[in-house]
């Protein structure tokens, strides 16, 4: 009886890629592919951007922008890579300042009346301390002061270097107020106080001067950038009037929008960015 030839035969429909010489079977069959380990995370590194970003100095898509451009050394080496991980003990340094990473907070309250502007006070009066309480575990000052009776924006951090930006005269920050007088200021009167006064103290000038829209000639709107003390009430005075209500309803750019009287909210990413980018 003659053999049966296989030659030319189609392997089965079960043949997998297996040796054909061997049937297919458990010890034949393709072995599964094995997924690669996920590499563990190490808690103690961080991403470069991150590490600038936390540190206060930028967004992390403007610090990858930095670290391509060269501006950034890790223990004293320039580092371009993306994605490049530090350790929070490694030397970074931003355009040559060494970063710290202790987290920087920006409260911004719109401060009610018959609060003063100080960490404690001898004489047990309440203080603006009282009302941000609650926004940090860590120690935040207030950037400037603003009088007992007088309201609205005052902004408390923890971060020195812009604390003395902010109430630096040369970066001329930007302070609008809103003040309601006694009386109505006569036409004289708004136009001395715009060309310039002389005070006790000394010369002032403010940058901008306006009767509010719509309202009495007794509430006026003034710019200034000075942080001589009491200045905008004894501008006032020294024409003989009387400031009723005193406001600040602008500092830096930032505005009481969506903020009532006694509350406080922390500051956007893009308003931090935009008080260190005061020149």
């Amino acid at each position: 009886m003659a053999k049966s030839d296989n030659r030319g035969r189609r392997p089965s429909k079960n043949y997998k890629g297996g040796d054909p010489k061997k049937p297919f079977g458990k010890g034949n069959a393709p072995r599964p592919k094995q997924g690669t380990p996920k590499k563990k995370s190490n808690p103690d590194e961080i991403r470069l951007n991150r590490y600038i970003a936390n540190a206060g100095i930028c967004s992390r898509r403007e610090a990858d922008t930095y670290i391509a451009a060269g501006n950034v050394t890790v223990n004293g080496k320039p580092v371009t890579e993306m994605g490049f991980k530090v350790k929070r003990s490694d030397d970074v340094r931003f355009d040559g300042k060494r970063l710290n990473l202790e987290k920087k907070e920006y409260v911004l309250l719109n401060k009610p009346k018959n609060f003063i502007t100080t960490t404690s006070d001898e004489k047990g009066r309440r203080t603006v301390m009282e009302l941000v309480s609650s926004a940090s575990n860590n120690r935040l000052l207030p950037v400037g002061r603003l009088d007992r009776n007088t309201t609205g924006l005052l902004l408390f951090t923890n971060d020195g270097d812009l604390t003395k930006k902010l109430t630096h005269p040369k970066h001329n920050v930007r302070k609008i107020y809103h003040v309601h007088l006694d009386n109505n200021l006569s036409l004289a009167d708004f136009h001395k106080i715009g060309e310039g006064l002389e005070l006790e103290d000394g010369p002032i000038t403010v940058d901008s001067i306006s009767y509010i829209q719509g309202a009495p000639k007794r509430e006026i709107g003034v710019e200034i950038h000075s942080g001589r003390n009491r200045i905008v009430r004894r501008i006032f005075e020294h024409l003989g009037y009387t400031v009723t209500k005193l406001d600040r309803v602008i500092f830096a750019g930032l505005t009481k929008k969506d903020l009532p009287r006694g509350h406080w909210r922390y500051l956007t990413e893009q308003e931090v960015i935009n008080l260190k980018n005061i020149r």
